[in-house]
């Protein structure tokens, strides 16, 4: 038998029934189809697997007309398993293939609950399943984009396996990735970013939406240099990892943080002791409303809220293009003085 996905889950398929009765314990088979609540095990009549082949589709295949979700069996594994990573939802899918069909009013063994899809315990559970970017495909990735961080940042990761499914045919696969948690201020995670990354890391998959993030994202961002619960004079902020990375990369005793999105921007909360906030722009308007929206906030907060605009695109574009030494010379003119002599190099 082979690991691949397509395969385990065309093997499981073949005993959709059996595996229905262990995974999803608390449903029951009506005509062709096994019927509960959801893909973790509820109590309910939503979600409907297909038992066995007919002319709508394969046997293991499911949908929760609740939420519109659908899958295979090794959705189902995931998901009331707890699992995250596909070597374990592929190590316990072998384990239940080998083993004899259960009975019919068998149930499975306790495991530990599941964390519900997108939650912040999720996102907790994959960020520890990560390891650190250090000499991985994640570090070789931002190098590429011309982003050098010390190894002291602590809100990046590197999983080697992450599960990525194609949201339109629904097909799964795994794939190294960089994971950045999403914290609030006293550093406990409640999100986090996943950037799928080419086999060699040099750039992001070929896959349609390489950038994902799941979790509570509202008021937290990724910070980069922010010490929990610390109090702060000067930090920096804005929409993308990338763009505030490289700020980072040449201001690097600057704590940024990046919202992932121009709404979470706008609901940024800032960190106690906080006086002067520099709020990164693209070079397009689509951040405007969370540009305008956090300053108002900043403001009403009695913080000094200053824009810094990129040369280019954005300043991801300036790091890579234009050099780390013409992007640290092309803020010097948009900071406060004092900040300039603190954050920028010298000579």
């Amino acid at each position: 038998m082979t690991g691949s996905a397509s395969e385990l889950a065309r093997r499981l398929g073949d005993h959709a029934e059996a595996v229905c009765r262990e995974y999803l314990s608390n449903g029951h088979r009506s005509g062709n189809h096994w019927i509960v609540g959801d893909v973790r095990n509820t109590h309910g009549r939503s979600m409907h697997v297909r038992l066995k082949a007919n002319a709508k589709g394969a046997a293991g295949k499911w949908v929760d007309e609740a939420t519109t979700e659908f899958g295979d069996l090794l959705d189902v594994i995931r998901e009331s398993c707890g699992l995250i990573e596909f070597r374990d939802v592929a190590d316990e899918a072998r384990r239940f293939l080998a083993m004899p069909r259960p009975q019919a009013q068998s149930h499975g063994a306790q495991r530990q609950p599941a964390a519900a899809r997108g939650s912040p315990e999720a996102a907790r559970r994959l960020f520890g399943m990560s390891q650190p970017i250090a000499g991985t495909l994640a570090e070789r990735y931002l190098a590429g984009r011309g982003i050098i961080l010390t190894a002291g940042e602590r809100a990046l990761r590197f999983h080697p396996g992450c599960y990525y499914r194609d949201l339109v045919t629904g097909e799964t696969q795994t794939l190294p990735a960089l994971i950045a948690a999403v914290t609030g201020l006293d550093g406990r995670i409640t999100g986090l970013q996943r950037t799928w990354l080419a086999p060699d890391g040099n750039g992001k998959a070929q896959i349609a939406d390489p950038r994902r993030s799941l979790g509570h994202l509202l008021g937290n961002g990724i910070w980069l240099g922010l010490e929990p619960d610390t109090s702060v004079s000067v930090i920096a902020a804005g929409e993308g990892f990338e763009t505030m990375a490289s700020l980072r990369s040449v201001m690097p005793a600057l704590p940024v943080a990046a919202a992932t999105s121009a709404n979470h921007l706008a609901d940024l909360i800032f960190p106690p002791g906080c006086r002067r906030l520099y709020i990164a722009a693209d070079a397009d308007a689509a951040g405007r409303h969370g540009i305008e929206r956090l300053s108002q906030r900043a403001g009403k907060a009695g913080i000094l809220a200053l824009v810094l605009r990129p040369q280019l695109g954005d300043f991801n574009d300036d790091l890579r293009h234009l050099g780390p030494a013409h992007l640290a010379a092309w803020l010097s003119g948009q900071l406060v003085p004092e900040d300039a002599r603190c954050l920028l190099p010298s000579g």
